[in-house]
């Protein structure tokens, strides 16, 4: 008890520490320069909230104090924790039906050809979006050949997309078809969670991956989804990831990116078909 009393005390003391402008500076520079993400200054309060457990974790009176931690030599462990905590998106199953719609018929006109489709969620987040894809291409093709790999930066997140298990609440985004043939309802210490079907975690491959970074070998893809990312990123750093991407696409192949961004003024490697889908050229 004495050691829970003396966290929450430590808790309701940092209640009074704020965040100065310097020290935000500092957070917007570290993740800019790992990630490539810009943080305008009304992200100040999420990552004063973001990171005010690890302040209490560690006992430390200062976001300095703690920056000062995850900078240092032996802070590599503590540095990705607060990476993953400023670098959570929120996702979707299902995102952007018309998207979903748009796949469907890609996918069934590559297969005619006997062709098996791959494609690649970067920034994949908690997951919702490669079982999506996975419950399509299953529909679709079933036993046939087809792949799907998913990348994120944040490896909390990654643990969680592994695992597939999910609130009940995200029910309502899944297909009442894809419901019942690829997940299943939690019971017990289980309930109130849903767990996509074992058959569809291991037909989707995981891996940490840093967007600014130049990709591992993977191969060649009909489909690239960057959806709801570049909206974080500045435009040099736009160009950047967009043009390491590119390579790692089929001529011919689609390029997703969410409804409320483009590639115009990126790359002229693409041109546009659809609202947020652009075709290589």
């Amino acid at each position: 008890m004495t050691t829970i009393y003396a966290t929450l005390a430590n808790v309701h003391n940092l209640a009074g520490v704020s965040l100065k402008d310097k020290e935000f500076t500092q957070f917007c520079e570290l993740i800019y320069r790992i990630a490539g993400i810009s943080m305008a200054p009304s992200k100040k309060p999420l990552v004063t909230s973001r990171l005010a457990k690890r302040l209490a974790h560690h006992r430390l009176s200062s976001y300095g104090e703690y920056f000062q931690m995850i900078t240092s030599v032996n802070g590599k462990a503590e540095l990705q924790i607060a990476v993953d905590l400023l670098t959570t998106n929120e996702t979707h199953f299902f995102r952007e039906p018309k998207h979903f719609e748009f796949l469907r018929h890609h996918i069934l006109h590559t297969a005619r050809f006997g062709k098996p489709p791959r494609i690649w969620s970067a920034a994949c987040s908690t997951g919702e979006e490669p079982y999506s894809l996975a419950m399509l291409l299953d529909e679709i093709l079933g036993n046939a050949t087809w792949e799907i790999v998913a990348s994120d930066l944040n490896s909390q997140v990654l643990e969680k997309a592994r695992a597939g298990l999910y609130l009940m609440d995200r029910m309502p985004e899944i297909p009442r078809n894809y419901l019942s043939n690829y997940c299943l309802r939690g019971t017990g210490s289980q309930e109130g969670t849903l767990l996509i079907d074992r058959r569809l975690r291991e037909r989707v491959q995981f891996f940490q991956h840093n967007l600014i970074e130049q990709p591992p070998k993977l191969g060649l893809f009909d489909v690239i989804l960057l959806r709801n990312v570049l909206i974080y990123f500045n435009q040099e750093t736009k160009v950047k990831v967009v043009s390491r991407l590119l390579p790692f696409l089929r001529s011919g192949g689609y390029f997703l990116v969410g409804h409320s961004e483009t590639l115009n003024g990126i790359s002229d490697e693409v041109k546009l078909i659809q609202p947020a889908i652009y075709q290589k050229l």
